[in-house]
């Protein structure tokens, strides 16, 4: 392992993490660790966590991940719900999540952290640091020399390894908190799914992985957690979030993995970009990239390029999309991969144009990763293959089903939604519609109650559209409604603020909030063209036909994304039911009030009136 602090890399060989892990899980049972005890673990992703995970599993607990922007009434909801009965929070923002709902967590009998800074003058009984429990654990190993390993040979394969939470993408909340389901993975579930993954596309401990996808989230318990132990591959953490890019280009990774949202965001920073460079440099990318886009399309048909397409595009690669590859840290990249939610084929086409063998997985927190695009067999409309075609079928209804030594053990203390969840013949019922087509390959169209029934009779899939919008520079984010009682398609979007920022200043649009610029005429009129592009590939009866440009960003916070920032649409739909219902009785303007809270604590709300515009 490798982690980045105050700007050098900090190594850390097997035997490091062997021991700290020992110590760790020593330390835990000296505490009062017992077998099937809930442990949890809030912070970023960092050694720390992963040698606190596995020094828990070691010790026949049971690690659930937090997600590090979780508030305090989220903390308290799943903490209560797991029952943990210890805490490792990594710092003085976590601990102070924590303390701010402890009284109501009973339950709660120790708080680890392992950032010390700021945390001087908490002189708490509860408390301790990472050096204490390290401490406890090595005076525990004294006494007990052989309990380390009779602990690890105690556990079996379908022994809990991890709690993950799913999404909430439901839309359904309780006390303001998105109501989560906790998702029993079993080590069976982690090695199995790591292992089916790299039996198709193959890691090496010669590879480097980046961890900064939150260790909550399953996707990095079969790769960062599991993968990487099965491999060797060297695990690397950055320095914060916010170093994220600059760590990914130091690094060099040959493997990354990606929500769909970071990838948008970067095919939208390179656009950007390239729009306020130079004019030679504006030339030379537009026109290599449509070089780029011809070979990219001839892949996916697994057909070859001419000789002289060949030439043009060896000259684009060194000339633009090597230095650009170099630029984004992907220049070592062998593969990259994208999941959570749908990415839209213009980003696909995007990076495999420039070089980036972008490959999409699907897959769920309860039945892991199922399907992924194998090298040279990339179709940017599917998902990718599935890992064994005995695993899926697709019900007569359209929905995608699971079965296989994939799945997990069904919700925490919740038998009834398990029983929902897998049926008497053991298929996992998704909620996801889609189909296999001739390739085998799966097609993956949205959840099945997101499918739109217009009023032609035919349906739509509101997240395509919404794949195809955010490929705009512009675009951050966007709902698309239509359907039922709605007679056309419309779209909710919210800007990107630091790029239209950046085109307004070049543009000469003078603005002062994210509120004010996003209702300019100007910023409308930007947004129009992407919505128009966006609709000269779409059936008559899909095409969006109004649109509004949001005051505000969504917030997770504020239950309208998840923590891994996907969109809960239901919830999002009812909140702003009124602008959406104004829509649709054909108004020019809405009224919205906001509430808004000052650092000096005064509160105020914030009136705006929110333009629609008709798409001719």
């Amino acid at each position: 392992m490798r982690k980045k602090r105050f700007g050098i890399w900090n190594e850390y060989t097997w035997e490091d993490v062997y021991w700290h892990v020992r110590r760790t899980s020593l330390g835990l049972i000296g505490i009062g660790l017992k077998q099937g005890d809930v442990v949890a673990i809030a912070g970023d992703s960092d050694p720390e966590w992963f040698w606190a995970e596995y020094a828990v599993q070691a010790s026949g607990g049971i690690p659930v991940g937090l997600y590090v922007d979780a508030h305090f009434a989220e903390m308290k909801a799943l903490l209560a719900h797991a029952e943990a009965k210890f805490i490792f929070a990594k710092d003085q923002e976590q601990l102070d999540k924590v303390l701010q709902v402890k009284n109501d967590l009973p339950h709660v009998e120790k708080i680890i952290y392992w950032d010390p800074r700021g945390l001087w003058s908490y002189n708490l009984p509860f408390l301790m640091g990472w050096d204490e429990i390290e401490e406890v654990g090595r005076k525990y190993d004294q006494a007990h020399p052989t309990a380390f390993d009779e602990n690890v040979d105690k556990t079996v394969t379908d022994d809990i390894a991890v709690l993950c939470y799913t999404s909430g993408t439901t839309g359904v909340t309780e006390g303001g908190v998105a109501k989560q389901k906790g998702v029993m993975l079993s080590h069976k579930f982690l090695l199995t799914n790591a292992k089916a993954w790299q039996e198709v596309d193959p890691w090496y401990d010669t590879d480097v992985w980046l961890s900064f996808v939150p260790p909550a989230w399953g996707t990095e318990q079969i790769t960062g957690i599991a993968g990487c132990l099965l491999t060797g591959t060297e695990v690397n953490f950055p320095e914060n979030l916010q170093t994220v890019t600059e760590d990914i280009r130091e690094v060099g990774p040959q493997i990354l993995f990606m929500g769909a949202r970071m990838w948008e965001s970067y095919a939208s920073t390179v656009q950007s970009k390239n729009n306020d460079t130079t004019r030679l440099k504006r030339f030379l990318f537009n026109n290599f990239l449509r070089v780029g886009y011809k070979v990219a399309d001839l892949e996916f048909r697994k057909k070859k390029p001419n000789i002289f397409l060949k030439a043009l595009y060896v000259t684009g690669y060194w000339v633009v999309f090597r230095p650009l590859r170099d630029r984004l840290g992907m220049l070592r990249l062998r593969a990259g991969y994208q999941g959570g939610a749908s990415l839209s084929s213009d980003n696909m086409r995007f990076f495999h144009a420039i070089g980036v063998d972008l490959r999409q997985v699907y897959g769920l927190t309860e039945a892991g990763l199922h399907t992924v695009h194998r090298a040279h067999d990339v179709d940017p409309e599917t998902v990718g293959m599935p890992l064994n075609p005995a695993w899926m079928k697709i019900s007569p209804q359209g929905e995608i089903l699971l079965t296989g030594p994939i799945m997990c053990k069904g919700y925490y203390k919740d038998p009834a939604a398990t029983k929902e969840l897998i049926d008497e013949e053991g298929w996992l019922h998704t909620g996801d519609a889609g189909y296999i087509n001739e390739a085998g390959h799966l097609i993956y169209y949205d959840r099945l109650k997101e499918l739109v029934d217009l009023p032609s009779g035919k349906k739509f899939a509101p997240s395509y559209i919404e794949g195809k919008l955010r490929f705009s520079p512009y675009i951050k984010d966007c709902v698309v409604m239509g359907g039922g009682d709605r007679p056309f398609v419309s779209a909710m979007i919210v800007i990107s603020f630091e790029n239209v920022a950046d085109w307004a200043e070049k543009h000469r649009v003078v603005y002062t909030t994210f509120v004010d610029l996003s209702q300019k005429d100007e910023v409308y009129d930007l947004i129009m063209k992407d919505v128009e592009r966006v609709n000269r590939y779409l059936p008559e009866e899909n095409k969006v036909k109004k649109f509004v440009n949001l005051h505000k960003e969504f917030d997770p916070d504020e239950a309208e994304l998840t923590r891994s920032r996907k969109v809960r649409r239901k919830f999002v739909e009812n909140r702003y039911q009124g602008l959406i219902d104004a829509i649709y009785r054909g108004e020019t303007a809405y009224q919205t009030e906001a509430a808004v809270k000052y650092r000096d604590g005064r509160t105020g709300v914030i009136r705006t009136a929110i333009r629609m515009k008709s798409v001719t």
